[in-house]
């Protein structure tokens, strides 16, 4: 007879694990899927493609509804299909809808909430966040209807809204809270390459600037930001002032800066999704605890992707989440031999004609040794950072072609003493095929 494996979340972590589990064990589990978006399985992080145009909703499905119906998958997906309730003691889930579905194995992967900044008017009607198919239609909606945009936030998610919008015909500002983009993958000289070229492209920036408020119209509608980086406040407040003298509903009256808007889009990091796990008394620090075998503090509960936490970490990119995935099914499938170990993940930026990789500790510090080659005119930047003769980390910026092979020499800690001159200029000059 069958076990019964309940999955709540319809994503990519989610999916991957019962994807490999149809794999090792076929016959072993009788699945029911919950997910609360009204469509199969799609490719998460596609989504800046179909907002830049280069792919359309239906390119980026992984798994249809047709595809669940072939592998016997009962699946629960849409309005009033969110799970907000686990009964541990009875073994049972419930959603909102009052649907119910036991199980023997549960497997939480409910992803992660994007943060929203805690201003006023966060809750105006144009603010959004950059998560899933919903999000996308709306800014491909404001797009055709409306002129300005403000992006909140200058990392990798951010910088993709930004540049579809640009795409689609909007004149759009990104507000960074540091000095230079994508400061947790890049250092200043890629990131000043960057920043010029995304201007090259149309994208304008206030960097090192702190969001204050979002301002709206009578209909609640957002019109503009205010936010501090230094501009002279009477200038502005003069600005926002009609004819009679009177302050408009876009006044800002303290120091700080003002940029009319149409669409807000938080991109300012995501946080884990586990308040249904912790509603349900399952032990949760910055995440749903999980060990080696992706298992939680209940034998029977198993979590995997976004929502979680492993020896101390989160995660955010997809090459991590589907390694968990191989893992938790090697163990429902009562395999029982994988264990999963958190190594670096490389990040890479979806803009097409913009090359960019990192990888690792690329600051470096005490005892490290930084190797770098710039080509100002090609645009073309590499740093290697080595210590005790081996590679930890890598910025490239221009010419990627190498960096797979660079976030393979770190992870396996080889020595590069031997090639470390030729290191810089790559695989095919430094000979190093053996690797």
């Amino acid at each position: 007879m069958k076990q019964r494996l309940v999955v709540i979340g319809n994503g990519m972590a989610g999916m991957r694990t019962v994807e490999e589990l149809l794999t090792a064990a076929p016959d072993k589990y009788e699945i029911t899927v919950f997910g609360a978006e009204p469509y199969g399985n799609y490719n998460r992080i596609m989504l800046s493609s179909v907002l830049c145009g280069e792919k359309n909703i239906e390119d980026i499905v992984i798994n249809n509804r047709q595809w669940y119906i072939d592998n016997g998958i009962t699946l629960h997906a849409g309005e009033g299909k969110t799970v907000v309730y686990i009964d541990r003691k009875k073994r049972d889930v419930y959603a909102q809808d009052g649907t119910v579905a036991g199980y023997d194995r549960l497997l939480i992967a409910t992803g992660s909430k994007a943060v929203m900044p805690q201003v006023p008017g966060n809750d105006l009607e144009g603010v959004i966040s950059f998560r899933d198919i919903a999000d996308v239609n709306k800014m491909l909606s404001y797009s055709r209807s409306h002129k300005k945009a403000v992006v909140l936030g200058g990392g990798l998610l951010g910088l993709e809204a930004a540049y579809g919008l640009v795409l689609r015909g909007m004149d759009v500002t990104v507000i960074h809270n540091q000095d230079i983009l994508m400061n947790r993958q890049m250092d200043r000289p890629a990131a000043k390459l960057l920043q010029t070229e995304l201007e090259r492209r149309g994208l304008k920036f206030r960097m090192a600037a702190k969001l204050k408020q979002l301002l709206g119209d009578e209909k609640r509608h957002i019109k503009a930001v205010s936010f501090e980086d230094g501009m002279d406040a009477g200038a502005i407040a003069d600005d926002c002032k009609d004819a009679g003298g009177r302050a408009t509903q876009g006044a800002v009256a303290d120091d700080g800066s003002r940029l009319e808007c149409d669409l807000f889009v938080s991109a300012i990091g995501v946080r884990p999704n586990m308040e249904l796990a912790r509603k349900s008394g399952i032990y949760c620090q910055r995440g749903i605890v999980v060990n080696d075998t992706l298992q939680s503090y209940d034998p029977s509960i198993y979590a995997v992707g976004e929502c979680i936490q492993h020896r101390g970490s989160t995660f955010g990119l997809v090459a991590p989440l589907f390694e968990q995935a191989k893992v938790c099914a090697n163990h429902l499938s009562a395999h029982g031999a994988a264990e999963y170990a958190t190594l670096p993940t490389a990040a890479k930026l979806k803009v097409t004609g913009i090359n960019l990789f990192s990888v690792g500790d690329f600051q470096g510090g005490e005892n490290c040794e930084n190797i770098c080659f710039t080509d100002p005119a090609s645009g073309i930047y590499k740093k290697l950072v080595v210590k005790g003769g081996k590679l930890i980390g890598a910025v490239l910026y221009g010419d990627t072609a190498d960096g797979s092979w660079y976030q393979q020499l770190l992870e396996q800690e080889d020595n590069i003493s031997g090639i470390r001159d030729a290191l810089v200029f790559g695989q095919a000059y430094a000979g190093a095929h053996n690797y």
